[in-house]
């Protein structure tokens, strides 16, 4: 539900190029409280994940080929929106006030008497070179930088850019969305004194998977740029800091560098995996194709729990069990008390860590994180007639309740938490496939796959995900990939977060 106030108030927000993560803190805060974000073409998308459900998105990008609104009608929604008395942000690329425009979105708003606020963001004239391993400032090389628009033809008459002045007056000059202007630009230069042996770099789609970068002279730079079929978005970087690349590039030289990918893991356990594939360079999008809910009817587990003195083993599959247990645990004014005596057993390192912060010692922790292994090494320890407790997702395999029921114990299965279908955001998630956007989609259990394949049109399955690189955590979820009608091209050799990020790191090393 928006939120009015007596009187409308705008946050004019600088987005950053193009990496989400260079969002301020600010401009973070100012999309979570805003009734109605107003956003352009360069500003990521994952930054509206930070707006309240309610919120209005109001899409006005402009392209050199396409405006959805004219400035003047973007100033016109902004102070419309404002006198409905609602907070408003308007989220721009890079910072407002460089070629942002929003000078003249400030000045409306204030002829109009209603309040502003502006919120500065990392410009691309900054970031973009950075990013592409170019210091735009560096004292072996220069002191001083200029910043230009490369929308205005150098060669009108009433130019406002001083030419004669800037070609050898500062070292570095950052020319923002220049590209069609390129020849032009590198004339100018040329004729009011810049060497022709000057470096130039071209950097197109800045701090994103997609960036390139394209380096040459005054000299040759068209020529490169036309046979490299080189566009906007980009900025073009002229000086001698543009050496500095061979030494200082580092964005480009991550091992997952160029990869967008999406993970489906519930929300509660996406952001370890993203945080880690985030570090290796890839933009990650999480689409949850599952959340975790609590049983339906807990009384069998209650029971479970009644009774825990009668059990000699508890096996814990997951995380999600261990959190699961002891939440219900708790509700029920118990303990860890209650488990004196019971032998703990955990499959996989971060369900053992899970359980040790409740100060658990495991008694064991097989080698192999599925339950054909599992059984095998408890087959010694566990003893016919162990009474053994198996707190579990509701669509866990039986295979192992079964094997160690083979082996003489009396199992007791109880469904500690469920896993659910999410509305992750089908649409959005589609339109990236089609547009080719997404490198990749990782599965961590046979449940997000399964949700992941229902979110998508079965006609539409083999098409949307022709190219795309399947990764999953292991044997069973991959086999349900298959299953499923997905080519799998990755599956971790250790069934661990880790041992994915791993088994994705070395692929992407040797295919692409």
């Amino acid at each position: 539900m928006t939120v009015k106030t007596d009187r409308g108030y705008v946050y004019l927000v600088g987005a950053g190029p193009g990496d989400p993560g260079l969002l301020t803190i600010k401009g973070a805060q100012c999309i979570q409280k805003a009734d109605v974000i107003i956003y352009d073409r360069l500003v990521s998308k994952k930054l509206l994940n930070y707006a309240r459900p309610d919120a209005e998105l109001i899409y006005v990008g402009k392209s050199p080929e396409r405006h959805t609104l004219k400035q003047e009608e973007i100033n016109q929604l902004l102070v419309a929106k404002a006198k409905e008395g609602l907070v408003v942000t308007r989220l721009k690329g890079g910072d407002p006030f460089v070629f942002g425009r929003g000078g003249e979105e400030a000045e409306v708003l204030q002829q109009n008497g209603i309040a502003f606020e502006i919120v500065p963001g990392i410009t691309s004239a900054i970031a973009v070179p950075a990013y592409a391993g170019i210091p735009v400032t560096h004292r072996d090389c220069t002191s001083t930088i200029g910043i230009i628009t490369g929308n205005e033809d150098p060669t009108k008459e009433d130019s406002n850019i001083a030419w004669d002045k800037i070609a050898t007056g500062m070292g570095t000059l950052v020319f923002l969305m220049g590209m069609a202007n390129l020849p032009n630009i590198v004339k100018q230069l040329l004729t009011y004194g810049r060497s022709a042996d000057t470096p130039v770099a071209l950097v197109r789609w800045g701090t994103r998977p997609e960036q390139e970068t394209l380096t040459g002279t005054l000299a040759d730079i068209v020529i490169k740029a036309e046979e490299a079929g080189f566009k906007n978005p980009a900025i073009i970087i002229v000086g001698e800091v543009v050496k500095l690349r061979d030494k200082l590039q580092w964005f480009e030289k991550k091992p997952l560098f160029g990869q967008r990918i999406v993970v489906t893991r519930s929300r509660e356990q996406a952001s370890a995996l993203s945080a880690r594939l985030e570090e290796l360079g890839a933009e990650v999008w999480e689409f949850p194709t599952i959340e975790i809910a609590s049983p339906v009817d807990w009384t069998a587990f209650d029971a479970a729990l009644d009774s825990l003195n009668q059990f000699q083993w508890i096996i814990f599959t997951s995380v999600n069990g261990v959190r699961a247990f002891f939440e219900r645990l708790r509700n029920r004014q118990m303990d860890v008390r209650n488990l004196y005596g019971i032998k703990i057993c955990a499959i996989g390192p971060k369900t053992r860590e899970c359980l040790e912060k409740y100060g658990l010692n495991i008694e064991y922790v097989p080698e192999e994180y599925v339950a054909e292994a599992v059984v095998a090494g408890l087959k010694d320890k566990i003893v016919k007639g162990d009474k053994v407790l198996l707190p579990r997702a509701d669509i866990a395999r039986k295979v192992l309740a079964d094997s160690l029921k083979e082996l003489g114990a009396e199992v007791t299965e109880v469904i500690a938490y469920r896993t659910v279908k999410s509305r992750f955001g089908e649409q959005n998630l589609t339109q990236m496939l089609k547009e080719l956007q997404i490198t990749m989609v990782t599965f961590t259990s046979s449940s997000t796959v399964k949700n992941f394949v229902d979110g998508i049109a079965s006609n539409q399955l083999h098409e949307l995900m022709a190219g795309v690189t399947v990764a999953c955590i292991g044997p069973i979820t991959a086999q349900t990939a298959k299953n499923s009608g997905l080519t799998v091209h990755v599956q971790a050799t250790e069934y661990t977060i880790e041992g994915l990020v791993q088994s994705i790191v070395d692929y992407i090393q040797k295919y692409k």
